[in-house]
């Protein structure tokens, strides 16, 4: 029973904390756009899903190409090109979006910008995650544009030489030097579900209790 009523409070924390969530990425989308000296003094986990416009001029000639990812079935990279901000002593990544891989994995795309300096627009978010974390996963290729499976922005910052953001923006799908982009917004299990849940495991212990109480019953007559 203890058991029991313990997973049913579980349950019932695990709402709270998705409510609180939800209510956060609901904000994100109606919240002012954020401007670059915002980026500086927060992090993804206090913006994620904020729009946020910038100023300042892509790094062209050093990209990186995120490996396995998944986009409608079919296995490509997320391009990754570092953004000089203006007004402020730090970059950050730029998700341009998807392309498919090349028959031939040796020969990498064609990741050339027309115009450097730009004012874009986009979104915060975390880094592309993956499911199984590989040993080396983190370490970039050499030369460039560089093949990384797994982004951690201080070893991508050293490679570069300079320092970079803990988060990436992914670009609007409005704005021109971009590929694919379907951005998706994480899906978790809605409130209700958990509170349905609370009630299933509450509703056990009370089924418990009484079963306990009949056989006591039973066994004293």
């Amino acid at each position: 029973m203890i058991l029991l009523v313990s997973l049913g409070y579980w349950q019932l924390g695990r709402a709270e904390e998705k409510s609180v969530f939800l209510e956060k990425q609901r904000q994100s989308g109606v919240a002012e756009v954020l401007e670059a000296q915002a980026l500086v003094a927060n992090n993804a986990v206090d913006y994620r899903y904020r729009k946020v416009e910038l100023t300042g001029y892509y790094d062209a000639q050093h990209q990186f190409l995120i490996d396995n990812q998944i986009v409608q079935g079919k296995a490509g990279y997320f391009i990754m090109t570092p953004f000089i901000v203006d007004g402020i002593k730090q970059a950050v990544l730029v998700n341009r979006g998807w392309l498919p891989l090349n028959s031939d994995r040796r020969v990498l795309p064609d990741l050339s910008i027309t115009t450097l300096k730009n004012h874009l627009t986009g979104r915060i978010n975390h880094f592309p995650a993956v499911g199984l974390l590989l040993a080396g996963a983190e370490i970039p290729a050499k030369g460039w544009p560089s093949v990384v499976q797994v982004v951690d922005s201080q070893i991508l910052s050293k490679k570069l030489a300079y320092p970079l953001l803990s988060f990436q923006i992914e670009l609007d799908p409005e704005m021109q030097e971009g590929y694919l982009r379907e951005w998706q917004e994480i899906k978790i299990m809605p409130v209700e579900k958990h509170m349905a849940y609370a009630v299933q495991w509450f509703g056990l212990a009370i089924t418990l209790t009484l079963l306990f109480i009949c056989f006591s019953r039973t066994v004293n007559e």
